[in-house]
């Protein structure tokens, strides 16, 4: 959809699914009930016809201002313009029924007179169903096969070829409050609510929740939109975290490198568990790793590298023509199959974070060290195979160093684990497959000509995720093999301010087009030069980094300098994630001091 850029939109949710809302007061993309179910608004890979919900001045705006209300989810959008000012608020209260969702806009005048323009266009099923829509004295209702949606309106709304359209008047002092409730087409509509005492109990249950939490200060706003975001991001029934809220914003545009992020990742969802943890969310940490143990039951060997929300496993990918992509990219694809990889590294992933559960005195369960041992038991042999690497390259496995590192991690912690709490487990020969990964990376995953970790054996091109060695203790942050790696990193992958996760060339990863620099290698590197003693340098790239957010505080995916705008699914987990450890890194150097 032409006009709107991926930073333009920000993001409201309730915890089991979430929107976009667009500078221009149109919600583009709305999956209902859940992250992962097909969406009633798909104008953001689409056209308007393939479902948004607009509301904003008939004439048009001068100006826009956005924030969130106080730590919550809770979007204010003040629009102005020739005759006056108003302001929407738009809100998902958290969802105590699992079986209906809630979308509130509240429009309130704040000066003068504004005529508002009202569109709203729900097509089901990724933008491609027209409901059969009924208009009655409270609103309308829209219905197809399974799914009902009824929307509330204090107005009258009236049909214009196959959309729902109105107009009014909101003056200062005035409000005007609009729902949007899913719910299944075999059950009664949901009965109406106060939207005033829901906005409310909203703002009430995210501003707890932040209070919970404890977090460095020199960047608390940052941090905490970060952490806001991440939560925002769980499927509260199960605790499931996605990876990002969206499907097929590219990662450059006009490209291929359109992918389906509704997902729960294990690498993904165990670093935002671990982000939550380090800033006081213990609650989180439990729930995901119940929904870890059944997502994962069964033979150890079929260990996936992502799951659905509630831990389904097939996760079949396909295309959807009928969608033009966002600024004409496609395939527009949902689902993903990257879930049928190997990529070894998820594997220490999780034995990273279950341990620290356990450092964070989080009580260990005899199931969770059950399986770890099993992940373990199959790992002993694995991890000299090839695997598809954290990148998930479509090009044909490789020795990825990053794998093997993680790989060293999965027995490093299982180890720690039986030292700090006295469980049981082989740990000699765990001991023995841990010196013999970490001398074969240090023989086969280093270049001795470039003085760094290489991204794969006996080769000679870097990667950055090579830069999460001594951020996993693999290496100490002083050893001059890994000051080369993060000086060869910065020589090789950064350029313009971004950070590129490896050289890009035809044929390299399978994908025909180059992409964005990756935000999260970015805070990667800040994280690293932080801990090889180069803080001020490392500050000052954090700060600059803090500049690419949106005015909301998001980021995407990936940043293209050249351009100067986001890429990729948004926002994105793994860059909020980066921004949260790279603010607690920094805040404890300063603490400790430079020689710390």
């Amino acid at each position: 959809m032409a006009g709107q850029r991926i930073e333009d939109y920000a993001l409201i949710g309730d915890t089991h699914t979430a929107a976009l809302v667009g500078r221009d007061g149109s919600i583009d993309w709305l999956c209902l009930p859940r992250f992962d179910a097909g969406a009633c608004f798909a104008a953001l890979v689409g056209t308007a016809d393939n479902g948004r919900w607009k509301i904003a001045p008939r004439d048009g705006f001068d100006r826009v201002e956005r924030c969130y209300l106080g730590d919550t989810m809770v979007l204010s959008t003040v629009m102005t313009c020739a005759s006056g000012s108003v302001e929407i608020i738009d809100f998902m209260p958290e969802a105590e029924d699992f079986h209906r969702a809630d979308l509130v806009r509240m429009v309130r005048g704040r000066s003068g007179r504004v005529t508002m323009a009202f569109d709203l266009t729900i097509r089901l099923d990724y933008g491609r169903l027209i409901p059969w829509v009924r208009h009655c004295d409270e609103g309308m209702r829209a219905v197809a096969g399974p799914d009902a949606i009824h929307v509330a309106s204090p107005v009258p709304l009236q049909g214009d070829n196959w959309h729902t359209v109105c107009e009014f008047d909101i003056a200062e002092g005035e409000t005007q409050a609009f729902t949007l409730t899913w719910f299944p087409s075999h059950e009664p509509a949901p009965k109406p609510f106060d939207p005033d005492r829901l906005l409310d109990l909203t703002c009430a249950w995210w501003q707890a929740w932040a209070d919970r939490g404890q977090h460095c200060t020199r960047w608390h706003g940052a941090v905490q939109r970060s952490l806001l975001t991440l939560k925002a991001l769980t499927y509260s029934p199960t605790g499931g975290i996605v990876a990002a809220p969206t499907a097929s914003l590219p990662e450059w545009i006009g490209g291929s490198r359109n992918w389906d992020y509704r997902y729960c990742w294990l690498r993904d969802a165990g670093l935002t568990l671990a982000a939550l943890l380090r800033t006081g969310h213990r609650e989180e940490a439990l729930a995901w790793r119940e929904w870890l143990l059944r997502a994962v039951a069964g033979e150890p060997s079929q260990l996936q590298i992502m799951y659905g929300i509630a831990g389904e496993r097939m996760i079949d990918e396909r295309e959807l023509p009928w969608l033009e992509g966002y600024e004409g990219s496609t395939p527009v694809r949902v689902g993903n199959e990257a879930a049928n990889q190997l990529q070894l590294d998820v594997y220490g992933q999780v034995l990273d974070v279950f341990f620290l559960t356990y450092q964070q005195d989080v009580e260990p369960v005899g199931d969770a060290w059950d399986l770890q041992k099993d992940l373990l038991a199959d790992l002993v042999d694995k991890w000299r195979q090839p695997d598809d690497g954290i990148w998930e390259v479509r090009a044909g496995r490789r020795h990825f160093v990053h794998s093997k590192v993680l790989c060293w991690v999965a027995f490093d912690r299982a180890i720690g684990a039986t030292e700090r709490l006295g469980l049981d487990g082989p740990v000699e020969d765990w001991a023995r497959l841990r010196a013999e990964i970490h001398a074969e990376v240090c023989e086969r995953g280093f270049s001795k000509s470039k003085n760094s970790f290489v991204q794969a054996y006996d080769g000679e091109d870097v990667d950055a995720a090579l830069l999460m060695i001594p951020l996993l203790g693999f290496l100490p942050p002083d050893d001059s093999r890994v000051i080369g790696t993060v000086e060869a990193i910065q020589r090789e992958l950064q350029r313009d301010g971004a950070v590129y996760r490896y050289q890009w060339r035809e044929g390299v990863d399978g994908m025909d087009h180059p992409e964005g620099g990756f935000l999260v290698c970015a805070f990667w590197l800040v994280e690293a030069l932080c801990m090889i003693g180069r803080e001020t340098e490392a500050e000052e790239m954090f700060e600059t980094l803090l500049g690419l957010a949106n005015d909301v505080g998001l980021y995407a995916e990936q940043y293209d300098p050249g351009e100067g705008r986001h890429l990729g699914n948004f926002p994105q987990a793994f860059s909020h994630i980066g921004l949260i450890s790279a603010a607690n890194r920094l805040d404890a150097r300063t603490e400790k001091g430079p020689t710390a």
